[in-house]
């Protein structure tokens, strides 16, 4: 369709085009090619005064899944976020803030809560009911979602025993005690629990419509129903999707944005050249491009508390090996990685959880100043390692793979690892593996791989979100990494309720994972942006799930 739409633009520029999907419309501004051709002397501004209320964005990967109980990445939360919504949800400043519950009473000893939900309904015209909170989290257990563990960093009563499998799903602390009351139970206080209760995974479901659908829940438009801000109204697979206005969403009037059009574009190219023929209205720069729109009033550098990093499988005896570790870290350049081969505004990290990101609760110190970098040294110290590591595996010579994702960022990032590694330890031989997006999720999750470069974004304010990735069987752990003295630290600043103790556990934590280098961080991620200066109120949260556009509008 957008062939046929750019020829009969560019032959004659005479025709209406209504948007009616995630790729048409050209412009995503209703009429604004008709209305430039009518003066060449009306602004930009002029003409977006008489456009339709639509912004044209894209993403650089398939939605894997819409089932909120199996959910795993930000282009399915930040969708998931824009079209359902939980108790809470974070607010322009990411704070959380009410919202399917009016009100939130919580007992002396804080393990017990009580939500009061307020009228809302599902999209099908049912009313949203505490049943189907207690319904999508007690699912998400027996389907063995994703996320599971993420009622464990809640406190939630009898989590870590259903997980463990010694409870039924039945026993987790969450109950129905009507249409409009839900009541949970957790096991220790929990500062941080309104915060989680934001993120997509306790996100409510209709029990009769997820079993009618099942196992294509949330794999199509018409297999998902929405309750949020916007919904889904078209999904074409490794296209793109459209996003409209929900007019029965119960804070509708708060909602200005009519549609939303979202391409999946992987290329950077591709995103400048639709950028440039107004077909997109934000857009991600690759290094190549910064420096030719650096000077665009469109243009600005947004540092991100994301990581990229590289796994080990640590099945392969070689990865078992700490020395043959330490050598893969020391040997990158991670400096000239960010500086000269991203040049987007990313840093480089050697820690894991990012710059400015967290501070202590006595003194207000960032977490990753305290903890400093890990695992420095010289090209030589990493030959040295390498050296050390052979003789204590008994081989002289070494093959793997990385696996990485098909987006550009990715593969120059694998591009340029394979060069360090092969240029500074003999003997070893890199092979990149490029595969799409969700095929990498999908071959982390089986621990299909040698080594993989792997992202992460924080799933809340708090370093446990990158801590707690490695414990033992962790839906986020993928690498089979084990170590029960970590996994005790863990559990132990889980329940620790005194801030400045949890802190300091919780820096002893990442100390015992990085002194041994158990992953390779790369770097923290920026992003050199180009976005319609007319657009505002685009929120992107600092923690998962991303972006907003509650409160997006056009100015």
């Amino acid at each position: 369709m957008r062939k046929v739409l750019l020829l009969l633009l560019s032959i004659i520029l005479l025709i209406f085009v209504t948007a009616c999907g995630f790729e048409d419309d050209a412009d995503g501004k209703g009429e604004t090619n008709d209305t430039a051709e009518e003066s060449d002397e009306e602004s930009t501004d002029d003409n977006k005064e008489n456009a339709t209320n639509s912004i044209l964005l894209y993403e650089n990967s398939e939605i894997p899944t819409l089932d909120s109980s199996h959910a795993h990445d930000m282009v399915g939360f930040s969708t998931l976020n824009n079209i359902n919504e939980g108790l809470y949800r974070g607010d322009e400043n990411h704070e959380p803030q009410l919202a399917l519950a009016e009100s939130h009473d919580i007992s002396d000893d804080e393990t017990v809560h009580t939500f009061t939900l307020r009228d809302a309904t599902w999209s099908n015209g049912e009313a949203v009911i505490a049943a189907d909170f207690e319904y999508a989290w007690k699912r998400t257990f027996e389907v063995a979602g994703h996320y599971s563990d993420m009622f464990i960093t809640a406190n939630m009563q009898n989590a870590q025993a259903i997980l463990d499998e010694e409870m039924d799903p039945d026993e987790l602390g969450v109950k129905a005690e009507d249409d409009q009351t839900l009541v949970v139970t957790l096991e220790s206080p929990n500062p941080l629990f309104m915060q989680l209760l934001t993120f997509p995974t306790f996100f409510p479901q209709n029990e009769a419509f997820v079993e009618e659908a099942g196992e294509q829940y949330g794999t199509e438009a018409d297999k998902i129903l929405f309750n949020g801000a916007f919904v889904l109204d078209a999904w074409e697979h490794d296209q793109g999707w459209v996003l409209k206005k929900n007019e029965d969403y119960w804070d509708a009037d708060a909602v200005e944005l009519e549609e939303i059009n979202v391409s999946v574009v992987k290329e950077t190219s591709t995103a400048v050249n639709l950028w440039e023929t107004d077909e997109l209205d934000r857009i991600e720069l690759s290094s190549s491009y910064v420096d030719e729109y650096e000077n665009d009033e469109a243009f600005f550098v947004e540092e991100r508390p994301s990581i990229v990093f590289m796994r080990f499988n640590h099945n392969d005896e070689a990865f078992q090996n700490e020395s043959i570790r330490k050598a893969f870290d020391m040997s990158i350049d991670k400096e000239g990685l960010t500086g000269t081969i991203l040049n987007d505004g990313s840093k480089p990290l050697n820690g894991l959880v990012p710059n400015d990101f967290s501070f202590s609760p006595e003194d207000n110190e960032d977490f990753r100043a305290i903890n400093g970098d890990f695992n420095e040294g010289s090209q030589e110290d990493a030959k040295a390692l390498w050296e050390q590591g052979l003789v204590e595996i008994g081989e002289e010579e070494l093959a793997f793979a990385i696996t990485v994702s098909d987006d550009e960022v990715h593969q120059k990032s694998a591009e340029f690892v394979k060069n360090q590694l092969e240029t500074n330890l003999d003997g070893l031989t890199i092979d990149i593996k490029k595969v799409p997006f969700e095929a990498r999720l999908e071959q982390e999750k089986a621990v299909d791989y040698d080594m993989v470069i792997s992202t992460w974004g924080p799933d809340f304010n708090d370093p446990m979100t990158f801590l707690d990735m490695w414990i033992t069987n962790g839906s986020a752990n993928r690498m089979d990494f084990s170590d029960q003295a970590y996994d005790d630290l863990i559990n132990e600043a889980r329940a620790e309720t005194d801030e400045e103790k949890r802190y300091q556990l919780l820096l002893d934590a990442e100390k015992m994972l990085l002194d041994e280098v158990h992953i390779v961080p790369l770097f923290q991620d920026a992003d050199s942006i180009l976005m319609r200066p007319y657009i505002k109120g685009m929120v992107r949260h600092p923690a998962a799930p991303q972006f907003d556009y509650k409160w997006t509008s056009l100015e």
